[in-house]
């Protein structure tokens, strides 16, 4: 891997190397086993099929074609269904995907967080990264497929066929880690915790996509809309039809639309996500409330404030604080406070890295009085950008070999993941670790007003959905 990229494949060998001491004397099994080909398959694959039909293809219909608004809520309940079903081996499967996505997570929050000025807002989804690059992968073939397969973690051993990734389980696993974040009590629950995935095919007219790729996006992505347009001609006015259509389509107002679409690309790969969280317990202060984006200059925003027993920890030596507020039974929301705001960098790089998870362990329950902005957070980012500048810039690029999205070999333009992020007051509840005891202790006073980081932890698959730098509210990313 080239050298910008040597943090992700460090973790990658870290994480073979614990495999390999944990497995001790036993007989060998690949440490991805439950990601990769087994063995009946591959002897499946194997079978020689020479009448075998050509997969089916077809076009895209015009982006101008009638499209069904997205209904959010019953796209949360397709999700909790799916949980019902759910084996120990999916649960298996969903905790190693969990822990390749934070750390792929991470090592790309860090270049888009280093790529922007630490004024300015950073949100990433490391589910909707992980997802997009693995949809990829199931429409590449080699050598591209397997640079695509090192890359999201998974070193194959050698050419065998069971040590190729099987880009179906992953996709499989991703849907079991949304609906293990959504899931509380079943489909007919009130829902407090909201999230939607809607991926956009758009291609140059002409161009067929093999229907088996685009029916395979489907655990990852819930809507998946392929929608042919003129990319060429005038590429300005292209964004604006795109950007129009996903508006319409979704409802959601996303940060940095799509612009600059190139003139000779032939496919435009866009992953739309919608977080929507509630904070039980908390309410909405009257008024609108001081946040200070440095020193000399404050916004007025609003602000949520709750009282209860959360998990806190400082870091006296590091100047910053954390803490974990629960969001539901199996998701929490932590709240990263640097002490001093021109902090915030060294903060930043010193929590969200490859044992984010352990240092966990420091936090204890607390009588706290917790008061932060409601928020809003927009945010955009090109993923051919992150790929340039982790040194890969061809990973995705004309050479790339995508024989298994298209017999015509499309040639990627932008691929953006779009995020909307909100967080709102809840005031039915009390949170779920515990109200304050009658006669308690004395509370402690917890203010984010000032430039902070927050992450949304899913507990039993350890999976990191957002990592993101709040540095002003009013501001999108």
């Amino acid at each position: 891997m080239a050298p910008a990229g040597l943090s992700l494949g460090a973790a990658v060998l870290c994480l073979v190397a614990w495999a390999g001491l944990a497995a001790g004397d036993r007989v060998y099994i690949h440490p991805f086993h439950l990601l990769v080909y087994s063995k009946s398959s591959c002897d499946q694959l194997k079978r020689p099929s020479v009448e075998a039909p050509a997969d089916p293809t077809f076009t895209p219909a015009p982006i101008q074609a009638k499209t069904s608004p997205v209904d959010e809520e019953a796209l949360r309940e397709q999700l909790v269904r799916a949980t019902e079903q759910l084996e120990a081996e999916d649960r298996l499967r969903a905790a190693k995907v969990g822990m390749l996505l934070n750390f792929m997570g991470f090592h790309m929050y860090k270049t888009l967080s280093e790529a922007r000025s630490a004024a300015s807002e950073a949100v990433l989804s490391p589910v909707t990264l992980f997802g997009t690059l693995t949809s990829f992968y199931l429409g590449a073939l080699d050598p591209t497929a397997s640079q695509l397969q090192a890359f999201l973690g998974v070193p194959g051993d050698d050419q065998s066929c069971t040590s190729r990734l099987d880009g179906h389980k992953v996709l499989s696993a991703l849907q079991t880690i949304q609906g293990l974040l959504v899931a509380q009590g079943g489909a007919s629950s009130r829902a407090r915790l909201l999230l939607s995935t809607v991926v956009g095919l758009f291609t140059a007219p002409g161009l067929r996509l093999k229907q088996p790729f685009v029916q395979g996006l489907a655990p990852f992505a819930q809507v998946t809309l392929p929608r042919s347009l003129d990319l060429s001609t005038d590429p300005d006015l292209a964004a604006e039809k795109i950007n129009r259509f996903m508006q319409a389509v979704t409802g959601w107002k996303m940060g940095k639309p799509l612009t600059g679409v190139s003139p000779d690309s032939t496919l435009l790969f866009n992953a739309y996500v919608h977080f929507q969280g509630k904070m039980k317990g908390f309410s909405l202060r009257p008024g609108l409330q001081e946040f200070w984006v440095d020193n000399t200059t404050s916004v007025s925003v609003p602000m949520l404030s709750g009282t209860g027993t959360f998990h806190h920890w400082t870091d006296a030596q590091n100047n910053f604080s954390v803490t974990r507020v629960p969001l539901s039974a199996n998701t929490c929301l932590l709240l990263i406070r640097p002490h001093c705001a021109s902090d915030l960098r060294k903060v930043e790089a010193l929590a969200f890295q490859h044992d984010f998870l352990t240092w966990m362990k420091n936090l204890s329950p607390r009588a706290i009085r917790l008061t932060m902005p409601q928020l809003t957070l927009q945010g955009s980012y090109d993923l051919q950008d992150l790929l340039a500048q982790t040194k890969l810039p061809t990973l995705l690029g004309a050479e790339a070999n995508l024989g298994q999205i298209s017999d015509a070999n499309p040639r990627v333009g932008k691929v953006l993941n779009s995020i909307l992020f909100e967080l709102k007051a809840d005031e039915g509840e009390l949170p779920t670790e515990s109200a304050l005891p009658q006669a308690g202790p004395e509370v402690l006073e917890v203010t984010l007003n000032s430039p902070f980081l927050l992450a949304v932890l899913e507990h039993e698959s350890a999976a990191l959905h957002f990592l993101g730098r709040v540095a002003n509210p009013l501001s999108t990313a």
